[in-house]
């Protein structure tokens, strides 16, 4: 496969195993400048470990990583000044100020001092830009390694899990941020482990299950080619006056008899339709359901109780 120069990122047939254990397999992918590139997939897929690679802190066994046309890891000093990267894990100086750390930052990597205040503004920080960063909540210290990562402009900015554990409104405060960037045109490349975020992101996607790519698109593509849409069936028992969700495949051939089924004896109470979704094709194309990380589930809305038939 030759490198498509208008990709920011590309990698063909990367492999990395540590000892026996082969933890991406081949695996080979274009990302398009100036776009958002999703790479999803459960825990332990591979998805940190590539990401590794591509920004130079892991070693691939084999296989070829340029990244703005600039090879990995031969111009690797090269390629660093020219991206960003958030990692999975908040490395912050917990004693200094986020304007101190900044500042810090910016003498590191050449950046104007000017630069500081404008990525605090970018990033929503003016209020809390001159608090230690041991007082911030994990989304604001979000904010900090997001501005501290686009110091010196990157051209490709790397985002390992941005919103894992954080609230809400914070998340989306981040999710916003990443648009601007894109906007702006910055390459992005962002693991996540939330299907909304990528189906609202991303430009294109790519799932990563057991270290191989199983599918790449569009997230609207991929959720419509794997995805199952469903009916939503909401049954009344008259003895109990309790009532049931019942959800059945729409492509199912057996589907319409029942729902005609139920219409004539009078259980129905509603019908709705419902898309295919990006978790159901995840979980058709991994065989895993999609868990958000631990720390997070207290904030998610439980699902509707739904029985599938």
């Amino acid at each position: 496969m030759e490198t498509n120069i208008q990709a920011a990122v590309s990698v063909e047939s990367l492999k990395k195993s540590f000892g026996k254990h082969e933890a991406v397999k081949g695996i080979s992918f274009d990302v398009a400048a100036g776009t958002i590139f999703g790479f999803l997939g459960p825990n332990g897929a591979g998805k940190t470990t590539t990401m590794r690679m591509i920004t130079g802190m892991l070693a691939p066994t084999s296989g070829r990583i340029t990244v703005a046309g600039l090879d990995m890891p031969t111009q690797r000093d090269q390629i660093k000044a020219l991206i960003g990267v958030v990692p999975d894990h908040q490395n912050l100086y917990d004693r200094l100020t986020a304007r101190r750390q900044l500042r810090l930052f910016a003498d590191l990597t050449g950046a104007a001092p000017a630069r500081v205040d404008e990525v605090i503004s970018l990033v929503g920080l003016e209020e809390y830009a001159d608090a230690p960063t041991v007082r911030l909540s994990r989304g604001w210290r979000q904010r900090v390694l997001i501005a501290r990562g686009l110091l010196h402009r990157p051209r490709v900015f790397f985002l390992d899990e941005p919103t894992s554990a954080l609230d809400p409104q914070s998340a989306l405060s981040i999710r916003s941020v990443v648009r601007r960037l894109r906007d702006e045109g910055t390459t992005i490349f962002l693991t996540t482990h939330y299907m909304e975020e990528a189906s609202d992101l991303c430009d294109r996607i790519a799932i990563l299950h057991d270290g191989r790519i199983v599918a790449s698109d569009t997230p609207d593509n991929i959720r419509m080619q794997f995805g199952r849409p469903l009916i939503d069936i909401t049954l009344r028992n008259r003895e109990t006056g309790t009532d049931r969700i019942v959800s059945l495949p729409i492509a199912d051939p057996e589907t319409p008899a029942r729902i005609s089924g139920w219409l004539a004896d009078g259980s129905v109470v509603r019908i709705h339709t419902q898309e295919a979704t990006l978790e159901e094709a995840f979980l058709r194309l991994t065989g895993s359901s999609w868990q958000p990380q631990p720390e997070t589930c207290d904030d998610l809305p439980k699902p509707t109780q739904t029985e599938s038939a």
